[in-house]
């Protein structure tokens, strides 16, 4: 899956972006303008020590980023879409496409492209969800419906060192 951040401004925001992208194999992409640096601490302390674990592309803006992804199928996901994120059929080389945390997507955008926009449900009174809780959201539900492509479904406890399990039960 490819995850796409258009103008992202908060620095803490795209470093747990980009951990999840580390954990699920997606590829983290990027449209300037960028409201920090990418050598930023903050980036770099969300985003923990999984930066090598992840691959991410960095564009000088969205026509840009058209250019370099010929064919590229997006999803737009923001609080003015008609569809349900989880009422949609991703492609497993989906674009997931996100916007400011200020502003979202641009309005001229999303007429563009109404079809392929996708909304979390929430309450009428909440303005939206915060960015990063938003791509997991959405990404988890596109990955599931692949079938969970080379992610570990199962995980399994440790046996404490020189300790017996009814010890810890």
């Amino acid at each position: 899956m490819n995850i796409v951040l258009l103008e992202p401004e908060i620095p803490q925001n795209t470093g747990n972006i980009a951990r999840t992208c580390a954990a699920t194999g997606s590829h983290l992409h990027l449209i300037k303008p960028l409201g920090f640096s990418l050598a930023d601490k903050y980036l770099k302390r969300a985003g923990l020590d999984y930066w090598n674990l992840m691959n991410y592309t960095v564009y000088e803006n969205f026509e840009d980023f058209l250019n370099r992804n010929p064919g590229a199928v997006c999803h737009f996901a923001s609080t003015k879409a008609a569809n349900n994120y989880c009422d949609v059929q991703y492609g497993k080389d989906d674009y997931l496409v996100f916007g400011r945390e200020t502003r979202g997507l641009p309005e001229e955008l999303l007429r563009a492209n109404y079809e392929k926009c996708v909304r979390i449900p929430m309450r009428k009174e909440a303005r939206s969800l915060n960015l990063s809780n938003s791509v997991a959201i959405v990404l988890f539900e596109a990955l599931r419906q692949q079938g969970f492509p080379g992610l570990m479904e199962e995980g399994c406890l440790t046996q404490p060192e020189g300790g017996e399990w009814a010890d810890y039960v």
